[in-house]
């Protein structure tokens, strides 16, 4: 009976938690889940004026077929692997060295101070830093364009040459995003045992020694586990910035399925092609995300759910 009673003086005290959850599961619900019924519509001839989706002719597989046949769809797709893939991969090397870099510095201030400059460009939104890079990369009075004719290099068009745009578009976003992967990643560096480094010093093991042995493999599952949840970004690459920043010159390497889905929906009203090329993506990311999910257990014996 007392046990019965301590149960439910529990769960009475849980209420309030689950109440100030009640709006964020609303929103989710909204946002998240009502809107995945417009799934249907890639596989329609949507018209807005017949109203409501379920009223809608449907066409099977039509407009999978259309988007296949675009000319510049190969291009297209090529474009969005290489640039979100390279954006993968250098988004982790990057910012792995600069933890272990930190990892070695002995003042904290200046640990600190240097954590807050690499860190703060995270915040700041790609309509601010677009024209930020316009000013900095400008062919003609652009900062860096000064710098190469100072020691004798022709000026470079980043934002207008379509073999520098790709390139500029991934180095860019890696210095947006590497504070932030830094931090987790000296946060992995702060749970290792201290007492595995005294060790290693009495071995006589050095700093290259201790960083190879001691320091990566106890950072194994976090990079695993930030590895497996950007695998499922391999077609995203990154729409909020290229469409800030690209244009007609750069369009053949510069397009994206992402600004292809952007033209085709709210340009040219072709609303089933948009939203199949949205559902091929959320296939794609999705296969991909339980494929590692699948290997790091497998392999890592890591599992995160």
């Amino acid at each position: 009976m007392k046990a019965t009673r301590v149960k439910h003086f529990k769960r009475v005290k849980q209420w309030p938690l689950h109440l100030m959850l009640l709006p964020g599961v609303i929103l989710l619900f909204v946002f998240s889940y009502v809107p995945v019924a417009g799934i249907v519509i890639a596989f329609q001839k949507y018209n807005p004026a017949k109203g409501f989706i379920f009223s809608q002719t449907f066409n099977g597989l039509d407009n999978f077929r259309y988007i296949f046949s675009m000319p510049n769809i190969g291009q297209v797709i090529w474009n969005t692997v290489f640039m979100a893939v390279s954006k993968i991969i250098l988004g982790m090397l990057v910012p792995i060295l600069v933890a272990l870099l930190l990892n070695e510095l002995r003042s904290r201030a200046f640990k600190r101070t240097i954590q807050t400059v690499i860190y703060f460009p995270y915040f700041l939104s790609w309509i601010i830093l677009a024209g930020v890079f316009t000013d900095i990369l400008s062919p003609t009075d652009g900062v860096v364009n000064q710098i190469l004719k100072t020691v004798g290099m022709e000026p470079i068009y980043f934002l207008g040459d379509k073999q520098w745009f790709p390139v500029t578009m991934i180095i860019t976003d890696v210095w947006k995003g590497f504070g932030f992967g830094t931090i987790v990643y000296l946060a992995a560096i702060t749970g290792i045992d201290p007492t595995l480094y005294e060790a290693a010093e009495i071995d006589g093991a050095s700093r290259w020694r201790q960083t190879w042995h001691i320091t990566l493999p106890g950072m194994r599952m976090i990079i695993v586990l930030m590895l497996t949840l950007s695998l499922g970004n391999v077609l995203n690459a990154g729409f909020d910035q290229i469409f800030n920043l690209y244009n007609d010159l750069v369009m053949e390497t510069g397009d994206i399925l992402d600004t292809l889905v952007y033209r085709l929906g709210l340009q040219q009203t072709q609303y089933g092609p948009s939203t199949a090329v949205g559902l091929l993506k959320s296939v794609v990311s999705c296969i991909l995300i339980s494929v590692s999910y699948y290997v790091s257990y497998k392999v890592f014996d890591y599992q995160m759910f």
